[in-house]
């Protein structure tokens, strides 16, 4: 599993340094794409467990680049969201692009039916694993576990 995860990282790392693409801004892209392009910055800090003010240092330097732009709330005439730009949902796919086909590549010596399974496994010890960090830090089962439970 380590090798693994080192690896994955590494074609990250790599295909984000030929992107032009900084680490915390395919990050933070990659929590406005997930919101479907657009969330209220104090969503996006809480998706990046960050807080408010590093994340409008960030949605700042997007900005800056043409891959957010902030727009009034439809919600809320007080508050201002975060929108993906054509430009930014394009950096934040081209990432996506070469992270999916390595994650392909590696999983294409399964079949369908072997890759179903593994699936299950990993998502099985997955959940597991929350269930221990959820126990030590004190919460109760049935708390937020969207990044196991999709």
């Amino acid at each position: 599993m380590s090798f693994l995860t080192r690896h994955l990282r590494a074609v990250k790392e790599r295909s984000l340094a030929d992107l032009d693409l900084p680490a915390h801004e395919f990050d933070t892209l990659h929590a406005l794409a997930g919101r479907r392009g657009r969330a209220a910055p104090t969503e996006l800090a809480d998706d990046l467990r960050m807080a408010p003010a590093s994340v409008t240092a960030r949605v700042d330097a997007l900005l800056r680049r043409g891959f957010v732009r902030r727009i009034p709330s439809t919600v809320d005439r007080r508050r201002v969201d975060v929108e993906l730009t054509d430009a930014g949902h394009a950096g934040w796919r081209a990432a996506m692009d070469v992270m999916g086909h390595e994650e392909h590549r590696l999983l294409s010596v399964l079949t369908p039916a072997e890759r179903r399974v593994l699936a299950d496994l990993l998502r099985r010890v997955c959940l597991q694993a929350q269930r221990a960090a959820d126990s030590a830090a004190g919460k109760t089962p049935g708390g937020d576990r969207t990044s196991l439970t999709g």
